[in-house]
């Protein structure tokens, strides 16, 4: 269906040394685009150029690319495997939980509107299998990190195993102003980012208890257009003018960058694996074409190739079912751990990436920088409230502090 993943590392980025895949233990090295001790703020024009060459050549060309693949996918029997998925309600999350209840894994949809979600497991069992569906639902805000806790706590309490986390919810606000959440943090920043982080991380005892398991992130080609400031993750400090597109761009690669930095410290004994995936150009509730058409025209912090460029949606743009693909094989897939370890033993600094097309992907060049990868490591965990050695502790056992939602995680 798409090859052999072992036999098909992605190659570095133009640019990138060998010393970028140097540090073992996942700390940082030199700068490898051979700044020295000077910090950039932005990134330079060339790879923001290769960057939006990239999506647009995605958008142009995403049907083209993966019209080897089986829509919708077929996957493997999942009798007891339980998978968590968040954002379930609609889009893509919605075709990712239903094909998995639908092949016999147990569903748990991680929600904001739990009475939708019931609605719709109803719907499925009704509609789509005579068999009864192993689905439930569960409450989940990813707006409160105190919500994020409290999920986790109720999931960790049972003492069952996890074996896939999917980390599918998110936000893109086009041309929406900076709103912040309660908890201070900048909504794309906190939705695409900081509050998956936290939730794989609590949910680390459970996901040993399902070992082999994995943590699937969906991303977006949108992070090769995106810089972390590790010192200004939530974009107050006015040295950007704050755009839509470069919240959610910059919440994309801080995504991709911990996830690097969670699959180097993991060690290869717990069998915990992580994938980020692309699941292509998808007419999603993140990004409606129908809301893009009327959005756009007011969207002025867009380039103008791209307000062109949507007018031409119904032609490219995937649905739901073709955009939830690469996250189901990701989530699914027997080569998956075999190319995550791979990578791993070789030291490659990004974690395993998927692209729509159920292939390897290379992350773009910032991704690779681990100087930066280790600044946003260690700033993540501080915005979400945890101690700089919690993934050490979750690993041996031991309980962590968490500043959110008042509980131990253990």
């Amino acid at each position: 269906m798409a090859g052999e993943l072992r036999l098909r590392r992605p190659p570095a980025p133009e640019g990138e040394g060998a010393a970028a895949a140097s540090s073992s233990n996942g700390k940082a090295g030199p700068s490898s685009g051979g700044e020295g001790s000077k910090r950039r703020e932005a990134l330079g024009w060339l790879e923001w150029g290769r960057g939006w060459l990239a999506i647009v050549g995605e958008f142009f060309f995403q049907r083209i690319v993966a019209s080897h693949l089986a829509n919708p996918l077929e996957l493997p029997p999942l009798e007891g495997v339980s998978i968590i998925v968040t954002g379930a309600t609609s889009g893509i999350g919605l075709e990712i939980a239903r094909q998995l209840a639908l092949a016999g894994a147990h569903v748990v949809m991680a929600v904001r509107r739990p009475k939708v979600a019931q609605e719709l497991i109803q719907k499925w069992q009704n509609s789509e299998n005579e068999r009864p569906l192993n689905a439930e639902v569960m409450e989940l805000d990813l707006l409160s990190l105190d919500s994020v806790v409290k999920f986790a706590d109720a999931w960790n309490a049972r003492m069952a195993p996890l074996h896939v986390l999917i980390n599918n919810a998110g936000i893109f606000a086009i041309g929406e102003p900076q709103r912040f959440s309660k908890d201070g943090h900048e909504e794309h920043m906190q939705v695409n980012h900081l509050a998956p982080a936290l939730l794989a991380m609590l949910l680390m005892p459970s996901l040993l208890r399902g070992s082999p398991s994995r943590i699937v992130n969906v991303n977006s080609i949108m992070h090769t257009v995106g810089y972390v400031d590790a010192e200004d993750m939530n974009l107050r400090s006015g040295k950007q003018k704050y755009k839509s597109w470069l919240g959610y761009s910059n919440s994309k690669l801080a995504q991709i960058k911990f996830s690097s930095m969670l699959h180097k410290r993991i060690p290869a004994e717990a069998g915990i694996n992580v994938v980020c995936v692309s699941p292509g150009i998808v007419d999603t509730n993140v990004v409606a074409s129908e809301q893009l058409v009327v959005v756009l025209f007011g969207a002025r912090d867009l380039p103008k190739i791209v307000v062109a460029a949507y007018h031409l949606i119904p032609y490219f743009i995937f649905d739901a079912q073709e955009g939830s693909r690469s996250t189901l094989f990701a989530a699914s897939d027997p080569q998956v751990p075999e190319y995550c370890e791979m990578l791993k033993s070789e030291d490659w600094p990004v974690c395993a990436c998927i692209s729509y097309d159920c292939n390897p992907m290379n992350a773009s060049e910032e991704a690779h920088n681990l100087e930066t990868t280790q600044l946003v490591w260690e700033k993540t965990l501080e915005l979400i409230g945890l101690p700089s050695d919690a993934l050490e502790k979750l690993i041996e056992g031991e309980s962590v502090q968490c500043r959110y939602g008042q509980q131990n995680a253990e």
